[in-house]
């Protein structure tokens, strides 16, 4: 019999002492949870922020696991000083790990080690600790806050403020939330946000949150400008009309300065407590996820006759793509009812002008591109490649955009009904990168995912780009993604990993992308008998 999940724990993680591998300023840190049930085969859960310049870092983002109280599932924390934007940590510098299990997490709620390096010694005074939670209240609460007049704290320009919300526990307060940065900015308005409620206040209306407002400094020396407390009573008064207003309070500015009276105002234009769906709410509520599949047929991935190309199919009938295609899509076609699948090339020249095309069904059958299953993808595509001439550029944007045609005639259902998953195979270099980037900035405000499989050796930093898991990702016009929907992996990575392993780590991110897409349009599970998204009627002032 399958093992039940017994719940869901949430952990949190802060580090202190940390070793420091840069010279002239401090480590990087950024925090990878990986886990193992199967005594051999280590994959990765997720990974925290990078906190840059600081040595004692407080990690925001959170880990989300499955308990399993009849499972040994083994931990490993590994803390790596960031200094490259590539998502392989091969080449980032080691800071230390710990190994545990949930289980051990779990009974002391608050787990300190020491940190060791990969031959077991301590790194340096380096110690992490783990706070565990179980989640058992699913809303989350929305805000938007803006602030006027803070203190000016930089020489040149003006502060860049940022918030950071705490909630009071017995041994003392934890960082529940970070804001983003505001550039140069004394009167900013922060973009809309949301903190679990388990998170911020452990379900108690009346409990303390503690609220600090930071200039941002690239050297790790953020400056207070002022903190204020509160509570989520108060917090839920506010309104756009009547919005909730904080001093914020410099405590040292206050003992200088006689008329001292605030270093600026927190305004709270709303707070709104919601219940957050999860994906299994929406997948068992009716969504289906529609898959599309587009294949890299540019000439850099050599003659498919060459056993060295990256197309040639071995005598075993294999190769990288196919893998790809494979190991993907047997998981997610779990979840699209009817299993028929559009799947495109891109970047050869095809029959019968001999065109260069850069969206072209796999059967060539451009009124009917689909695919029956995984199977028919896979017979297209073998199909296929004798019948094309490998040629280039390597172009993203048109198939990305014909998705995305799909998704926003979907969206304008407004019902959470249909989900996008895009799987782009590539061998390398993007050509047409600012016009992707405009694509994926459009299409990151439809319901839709993308994930790229780097096939290959070839130099995947671009694609590391696009995956804008810190929030970076803007079009050339300056305008940025609405939310990360990009996730990009080297195939390489999982050459000699279980089959499954490629599967979890691609589609890692797809459940909650789901979820942030359908909360922030603010809809419900189609067949939901819970009424959409509204302030919990538990909690009415």
């Amino acid at each position: 019999m399958a093992a039940q999940c017994v719940t869901k724990v949430e952990l949190t993680v802060s580090c202190e002492n940390l070793l420091d591998m840069d010279v002239g300023s401090k480590s990087d840190p950024l925090c990878i949870l990986l886990m193992n049930t199967s005594g051999t085969q280590w994959f990765e859960v997720g990974r925290t922020e990078r906190v840059k310049n600081c040595l004692n870092p407080k990690f925001a983002k959170k880990f989300m696991v499955d308990y399993y109280f009849e499972l040994v599932q083994q931990l490993k924390f590994a803390v790596y000083d960031i200094d490259n934007k590539t998502v392989d940590l091969g080449d980032d510098d080691f800071l230390g790990e710990l190994e545990c299990t949930l289980g051990q997490v779990v009974s002391s709620r608050k787990l300190t080690r020491p940190l060791v390096l990969k031959n077991k010694r301590p790194a340096g005074k380096g110690t992490i600790t783990i706070f565990a939670e179980e989640i058992k209240d699913n809303r989350v609460v929305n805000f938007e806050v803006e602030a006027r007049k803070l203190d000016n704290k930089d020489f040149f320009g003006k502060s860049d403020p940022y918030l950071e919300f705490y909630r009071q526990t017995e041994t003392g307060w934890q960082l529940a939330h970070r804001t983003e940065v505001i550039k140069n900015n004394l009167n900013p308005t922060w973009k809309p946000f949301q903190i679990p409620l388990q998170a911020l206040c452990g379900g108690d209306m009346e409990k303390s949150i503690k609220v600090e407002c930071y200039d941002y400094d690239n050297d790790g020396s953020h400056d207070l400008i002022g903190i204020f407390e509160t509570n989520m009573t108060r917090l839920l008064q506010a309104s756009r009309v009547a919005p909730a207003e904080f001093d914020c309070v410099n405590s040292k500015k206050k003992q200088k300065k006689k008329n001292y009276k605030n270093s600026g105002v927190v305004s709270v234009k709303l707070c709104q407590v919601v219940k957050r769906y999860t994906f299994l709410d929406y997948i068992m509520g009716g969504c289906q996820i529609n898959f599309t599949v587009g294949v890299d047929f540019t000439g850099s991935n050599g003659d498919p006759r060459s056993p060295d190309s990256l197309h040639y199919i071995n005598p075993q009938g294999h190769n990288e793509y196919l893998a790809a295609i494979w190991n993907v899509g047997l998981v997610i076609q779990d979840y699209d009812s009817d299993k028929m699948f559009p799947a495109f090339g891109f970047g050869a020249q095809i029959p019968p002008t001999w065109q260069v095309s850069h969206e072209f069904p796999l059967n060539f059958n451009p009124s009917n591109p689909f695919c029956a299953g995984i199977e028919g993808i896979v017979e297209a595509y073998r199909k296929c490649l004798p019948q094309v001439r490998l040629y280039g550029p390597t172009n993203f944007s048109p198939i990305i955009n014909s998705v995305a045609q799909f998704a926003a005639q979907a969206s304008q259902q407004k019902t959470a009904s249909q989900y996008f998953v895009l799987l782009i195979i590539t061998d390398g270099v993007i050509t047409d990168l600012d016009q992707t980037r405009t694509a994926i900035v459009y299409a990151s405000r439809l319901p839709m995912s993308i994930i790229i499989i780097g096939v290959g050796s070839a130099d995947f930093s671009t694609m590391e780009f696009l995956d804008g898991d810190d929030g970076t990702l803007r079009a050339p016009t300056g305008e940025p993604a609405m939310r990360d929907i990009v996730q990009f992996v080297p195939f390489r990575k999982f050459q000699n990993c279980p089959k499954e392993a490629l599967a979890q780590s691609v589609l890692a991110e797809v459940p909650g992308q789901v979820m942030a897409y359908f909360n922030m349009v603010n809809l419900s599970p189609p067949n939901s008998i819970t009424p959409p998204m509204t302030e919990d009627p538990t909690l009415q002032r």
